[in-house]
């Protein structure tokens, strides 16, 4: 029970206490420019999700089995080949590995978008490849990494999927929320200084302030839940 709460915890913090967009102020670049219509944002973020949950897996495999210190497969490899007594630490490889990982993944998702759903592809335009610099996905492979790093609180590859699963709807939320917003707000008269990206840019800000309202509420329900 007290996994199952720990993980819970670890999901909201990552979805809604710590957004990705609105308190770390990652992947801003596809927030502001495919937030311009419901349909296309929602698709985007389940897109961004995709990604996310699929780099996650994969950066937490490579980070824990080849690139991090004393990593068992990177130990095996070097006594395979006789090397013994030598710590590896392959960590300074970390991020080629993670946007290989990150690319390889946005391109699985493009074609499979481009062949079933033409209209989102369309909707997306370039703003899909653009997923590979997508902040918040290296943002999620980082943050996995550092806490492999650390014994005193090493994540498993279920907390690792949860961070990650939590981290892209919570990028979702972000930019549903701001579509819905930005949609509302073109029915309204704009002062003509604030149009187009000034009333967006200013939207953010207030999301972002409303979302620093979760602050602190992370040690409240550790505290509450007694972990």
């Amino acid at each position: 029970m007290e996994t199952f709460l720990s993980l819970l915890l670890l999901f909201l913090t990552a979805a809604v206490i710590n957004n990705f967009v609105l308190i770390n102020f990652v992947g801003i670049c596809p927030f502001l420019g495919v937030s311009k219509k419901l349909s296309s944002a929602f698709g985007m973020g389940l897109a961004v999700t995709f990604v996310m949950t699929i780099a996650g897996f994969l950066s937490w495999t490579f980070t824990y089995y080849i690139l991090r210190p004393d990593a068992p497969g990177t130990v095996w490899l070097f006594n395979a080949f006789g090397v013994e007594g030598v710590a590896p630490n392959l960590s300074i490889l970390s991020y080629l590995v993670y946007i290989f990982v990150i690319a390889a993944s946005v391109q699985f998702v493009e074609m499979y978008v481009k062949k079933f759903f033409p209209p989102l592809y369309k909707a997306f335009g370039v703003f899909l490849p653009l997923i590979t610099t997508n902040c918040a996905i290296l943002f999620a492979c980082l943050e996995i990494m550092k806490r492999l790093q650390d014994p005193a609180n090493l994540w498993g590859l279920t907390e690792a999927m949860v961070y990650s699963v939590g981290g892209g709807l919570g990028f979702t939320i972000a930019i549903t929320i701001m579509a819905g917003i930005r949609e509302e707000l073109e029915l309204n008269d704009i002062p003509k200084p604030f149009r187009g990206v000034g009333i967006a840019l200013l939207t953010a800000c207030i999301l972002a302030m409303a979302f620093m309202g979760f602050s602190g509420v992370n040690a409240g329900l550790s505290k509450w839940l007694g972990l």
